[in-house]
């Protein structure tokens, strides 16, 4: 049999160590766990009980995937009993990495909450194979709860998006996370909405220490983030998302094509229609991440509207510039001249980014 080559990887989860490692027949890995702590606090009296009495029964919890696999830890949390109580009650050891209540670690749940971010349930229900509810109970634990600052690295550079609960129905909680000095980031809350008194209220719960170290805040293009940035951080840097900034031009030529192919498919005769057929998913791609199929679908669809292709490679010029700019200065005279050549091209489907721009150009 051959051997595997071996490596270390980090669990995320402080005090246990690892006592055996299963790979079930669905490639799914099962790494059973003890904590390493020698004490609990007792559930009555509050003091902490050092003497041991058995184990309770086995929990088996959703972590992080480890390279591209699912992984579960099982654990059997250890029991202590109280020597200063009547009846000598026994208490549950409670670890910091889990909730007695959830089927999944905390670090789990944070990954789950960041795939949120930009996406919806159904996308994070399908990529995760987890459910609507049990995404619902995540967002419930982790709304409204404290931040524990002085265990925190630092950080300078804060983020605030929103998830939305049920698509189309406007109902969105907002996310604020930090990029610490190290490169990780940390969900530091989920607020019940995205109302500007919210957000302002929690940015201004912030220790003033570390309210004063952060320099950058990176945000969804909602007035209600950026005028309670404005108020709580003076000082910060506004930056916007460049996936929602993207999000809008795209967005403008996507609806640029559904306007064109509803007119083609009035205008051409029925043996054509083929040409219009399952181009969505091509046209969405970079030009450069096109087969040569792909390719040919769009060639003929562009083939009928001249002006389709007009758009289409003014939105991946647009894209360019932002991949490839190499400072701030290069980056604003490359999208003047972007400018420019959509003013001479006749299209008016750039005009509310345009709009954009102008507002939030700073």
């Amino acid at each position: 049999m051959p051997k595997h080559p071996l490596i270390s990887i980090p669990l995320d989860v402080p005090d246990v160590r690892v006592l055996q490692t299963e790979l079930t027949k669905d490639g799914e890995l099962i790494l059973t766990v003890e904590s390493t702590l020698t004490s609990t606090n007792c559930r009555r009296c509050g003091r902490v009980i050092t003497e041991r009495h058995g184990v309770d029964e086995p929990r088996l919890l959703r972590h992080l995937p480890i390279l591209g696999r699912v992984v579960y830890l099982r654990i059997r949390p250890k029991r202590f009993r109280c020597p200063w109580c009547d009846d000598h009650p026994t208490s549950t050891q409670q670890l910091d990495w889990y909730d007695p209540n959830a089927l999944h670690t905390k670090a789990y749940e944070r990954h789950l909450i960041v795939q949120l971010v930009n996406s919806t349930f159904t996308d994070v229900e399908a990529k995760e194979d987890v459910t609507y509810d049990a995404l619902l109970g995540i967002l419930d634990r982790w709304i409204a709860t404290s931040v524990e600052w002085e265990r925190l690295e630092p950080f300078a550079t804060l983020g605030i998006d929103e998830i939305a609960l049920l698509k189309g129905h406007g109902d969105f909680v907002a996310v604020i996370s930090a990029l610490s000095e190290s490169g990780e980031l940390h969900v530091l809350a989920v607020l019940s909405d995205r109302l500007k008194a919210t957000v302002l209220a929690w940015l201004q719960s912030i220790p003033a220490a570390r309210r004063s170290g952060i320099t950058t805040v990176c945000t969804d293009i909602w007035e209600g983030y950026i005028t309670a940035v404005q108020e709580a951080l003076p000082d910060a840097t506004i930056v916007l998302d460049r996936f929602h900034v993207a999000r809008q031009y795209r967005n403008a030529v996507d609806d640029l094509r559904k306007q064109e192919v509803r007119r083609l498919q009035k205008e051409l005769p029925k043996a054509a229609h083929s040409d219009l057929k399952h181009t969505l998913w091509p046209f969405r791609k970079r030009e450069a991440d096109l087969d040569a199929e792909e390719q040919a679908r769009l060639d003929a669809l562009f083939a009928h509207s001249p002006m389709l292709q007009r758009a289409y490679t003014l939105r991946e010029q647009l894209t360019t510039i932002f991949d490839t700019a190499r400072s701030k200065k290069d980056g604003l005279r490359r999208i003047g001249y972007w400018r420019a050549r959509v003013a001479k091209s006749g299209l008016t489907c750039f005009d509310g980014f345009l709009k954009l721009l102008d507002t939030w150009w700073t």
